[in-house]
């Protein structure tokens, strides 16, 4: 692409860089300039302007910004009409975005006239949320640069991992400290959590904070349940616990314990054998009790658009993972004479 100034008189077919607007003339950025626009700009006293002209090989930045839209996109995307050099993604149905951040990277570390910008990946979107955006900086792209592009961007698609209407079942151990009303609320703040993905609480069992009866528990919900959530009425201090070991004792695994998010750090992935399949179970920390966001809501949200959640996926993290400090916890992270 060729771009500086040029005779307007010499301009016909070539893109104009800035806006005019002077004596009656309205020209657009990135107008392509015709024989009217020509005899427009000269009747206004213009001989000169800056614009681009394509050469052999580009490819238009909306063409181009389609192209690679298109190639981005996966399931449960939409890709809108490109304009000026842009064209944007948005979801079609409420669910996870999922995007791989080293092909974004990768995309973007091709040339400076190729950019993808998208929320950030594992975050939870509602239909008709625009989740990604594409624009090509100048005017036009060669060919060659698009299709390098394209090449790393379909390697791993952009793509909305849509909320399934799962039935949870749900444990509360007890011991006496434990007031009711905590309970009560603990399962209200758990049902807003799930009505978002379409998901509810289908049994609720209260059971004595031991891991027998946890265990019994855990055996009786499985069959009806497609997840096992177990809110302790003491926090899970480590994988001989209470709650692993109840776990455990009805035949099932620890996948993994702690989460380098705070708050939620005590949090526990599980799973119980099953006829079909393995059930994921969590143990859930103390901060799910709150409605603010947490360690949990990660987890959570995961399973219930049926992404796995694997240890090297928890350990990942760690970076964002310094949340904002829940008010109602035991230990807050900074003392009060701090």
């Amino acid at each position: 692409m060729k771009f500086g100034k040029i005779a307007v008189a010499a301009s016909q077919g070539a893109i104009l860089a800035h806006a005019l607007k002077t004596r009656g003339l309205n020209l657009k950025k990135g107008e392509l300039i015709g024989l009217s626009q020509v005899n427009a700009m000269l009747a206004a006293g213009i001989d000169e302007i800056i614009a681009a002209r394509l050469e052999q090989g580009d490819i238009e930045e909306n063409e181009a910004a389609r192209r690679l839209a298109e190639g981005l996109r996966g399931e449960n995307l939409r890709i809108d009409h490109a304009f000026t050099g842009r064209c944007n993604l948005f979801a079609e149905t409420d669910g996870l975005f999922l995007a791989a951040v080293d092909m974004i990277d990768r995309v973007n570390a091709l040339d400076e006239a190729v950019t993808v910008a998208t929320l950030p990946p594992m975050r939870r979107v509602s239909a008709g949320e625009m989740v990604a955006t594409v624009k090509i900086i100048p005017f036009a792209v060669p060919a060659v640069t698009l299709a390098r592009s394209l090449e790393a961007a379909r390697a791993a698609p952009l793509r909305i991992a849509p909320f399934l209407p799962l039935q949870v079942g749900v444990v509360s151990t007890l011991l006496p400290g434990l007031k009711p009303a905590t309970v009560t609320k603990t399962l209200r703040v758990l049902d807003e959590r799930l009505a978002i993905a379409g998901a509810k609480i289908g049994q609720e069992m209260q059971v004595p904070h031991e891991a027998e009866p946890l265990a019994q528990a855990l055996r009786m919900l499985e069959p009806s349940s497609d997840l096992l959530i177990v809110f302790g009425a003491s926090a899970i201090t480590d994988r001989r616990d209470i709650i692993p070991a109840a776990i455990a004792m009805a035949g099932g695994r620890i996948e993994h314990f702690g989460m380098p998010v705070d708050p939620g750090n005590l949090l526990l992935v599980g799973a119980l054998p099953s006829a079909a399949c393995t059930k994921p179970v969590i143990g859930a920390p103390g901060c799910a009790r709150s409605p603010k966001e947490n360690g949990f809501d990660f987890i959570l949200q995961r399973f219930l658009a049926g992404v796995p959640v694997k240890t090297e996926d928890i350990r990942r993290m760690g970076a964002g993972g310094l949340l904002a400090e829940i008010v109602e916890r035991p230990h807050p992270r900074e003392s009060s004479d701090a």
